[in-house]
């Protein structure tokens, strides 16, 4: 799972493992707010979403609000679909981007997953900036929710709704927690080499995973 503010580079990180694998696995990156933006393109299109579910990632999106527990629906459906199309396998690993985003999401997704590694994306408030301004990793083009005032309550949602997942995750003692200092200036492949450096070419055991439950 990879967790950091708005802008600290998670789904530039999530691409870059994904086409490069990790320890010689194969990987997944599942980017929950790239899935909804997707949903969202397809305009009522899509068989598995409601048009309630669409204008409900409508509001999401344009708001920056969190799915709350009784929407974990239709982020199961989200992560079904993305499961189902990607061909994952037992012998993979799946990187969870943006999902869960609060204690009780986390409570959900042990549902159906187990968060083996929690890959902690640090960046500060002025760093986040200065990425967002000079759209360090590649991904802000085109994003509807990156004006300075959406960015800011993101930023306060993180601190109050998605940081308590550190300790939540600490608390469980079966996840281990990589923290990656990012600044202004780090690219995915920056943080890529702070993830794996601890025993290239041998995997440490948190990042052998049981297959998700469908």
């Amino acid at each position: 799972m990879l967790l950091g503010p708005t802008g600290s580079g998670k789904s530039p990180l999530g691409e870059y493992i994904a086409r490069n694998g990790l320890f010689g696995k194969k990987a997944h990156h599942l980017d929950f707010g790239a899935e909804l933006r997707d949903v969202l393109s397809r305009n009522y299109s899509s068989p598995l979403f409601s048009v309630a579910d669409i204008d409900f990632i409508r509001g999401v999106l344009e708001q920056g609000l969190l799915l709350e527990n009784q929407h974990f629906a239709l982020a199961r459906k989200i992560l079904v679909s993305f499961l189902d199309r990607s061909g994952f396998s037992s012998d993979d690993i799946l990187i969870l981007n943006g999902i869960p985003r609060h204690t009780g999401q986390a409570k959900d997704i042990a549902t159906i997953a187990s968060i083996r590694v929690l890959v902690l994306l640090e960046c500060s408030v002025d760093s986040v900036f200065c990425r967002l301004r000079d759209n360090t990793g590649g991904d802000r083009i085109g994003r509807i929710d990156d004006d300075a005032a959406l960015v800011g309550s993101k930023l306060r949602l993180f601190n109050e709704r998605t940081a308590p997942l550190i300790d939540h995750y600490r608390n469980t003692r079966t996840t281990t927690i990589i923290s990656v200092m990012i600044n202004e200036t780090t690219t995915a492949e920056d943080a890529y080499r702070q993830i794996s450096m601890p025993a290239p070419g041998n995997p440490p055991l948190p990042f052998i995973t049981e297959p998700p439950q469908r």
